[in-house]
């Protein structure tokens, strides 16, 4: 897991699995952002990741958002569960891309 730091309170990453939680827990992460569809190809399915970080005290937020499909929904829908996740937020996808710029679409839009 290669968690990179995008802004204050904010970090991205590639595929979890639910045994990743307990570290992403231990690193002072509150709120977990699955930006990736369960169909996608190798996507671990988000409920067994929920479960593990509902287990560890984290709030999880299912926005699956297809690979260069996103729309204008996706933006609002992220803004929408940043404004309400307690942070710092870990978001994933396939590789963390895809919750970047859907990040920074946000923070266009908020701008």
């Amino acid at each position: 897991m290669d968690i990179r730091p995008i802004a204050d309170g904010f970090a991205v990453t590639g595929q979890i699995t639910a045994r990743d939680v307990k570290t992403i827990a231990e690193a002072g992460y509150k709120t977990i952002i699955s930006n990736r569809p369960d169909s996608e190809d190798g996507a671990v399915p988000h409920g067994d990741i929920e479960k593990a970080a509902e287990a560890a005290g984290l709030k999880f937020v299912y926005l699956p958002v297809v690979s260069g499909a996103m729309t204008t929904d996706n933006v609002r829908d992220m803004a929408a569960a940043l404004d309400e996740a307690e942070t710092p937020v870990l978001a994933y996808c396939r590789s963390g891309t895809r919750c970047t710029n859907l990040f920074g679409l946000v923070q266009q839009m908020k701008g």
